[in-house]
């Protein structure tokens, strides 16, 4: 990157903190947990496929927002079953 490219960025107290253990060297790395493998093994599985029935209203809808998102719709229909499933996103009421 040249000098031109560079934007300033501002940090943090941490942020330096970091920045200046980076330099020094100092950082202590630590084997991953776990349950941090567990979700990466969890993450590289094979996608499954599956037929659904909505409605052409329902459908028109969700490639709008996807459109808006710069999404392909399927990928948007993907990540809010993902979340749901995950318990991210909650039914409301």
């Amino acid at each position: 990157m040249n000098k031109k490219s560079k934007k300033a960025i501002k940090l943090d107290e941490e942020e330096i903190e970091i920045q200046n253990a980076y330099e020094k060297g100092t950082i202590k790395t630590r084997a991953p947990s776990k349950s941090l493998i567990e979700a990466a093994k969890a993450t590289i599985k094979k996608n499954k496929n599956i037929n659904i029935r909505i409605t052409e209203n329902d459908l028109s809808s969700i490639k709008m927002k996807a459109a808006r998102e710069g999404l392909p719709y399927q990928t948007l229909i993907g990540s809010l079953l993902h979340k749901y499933a995950s318990g991210y996103l909650k039914e409301a009421g």
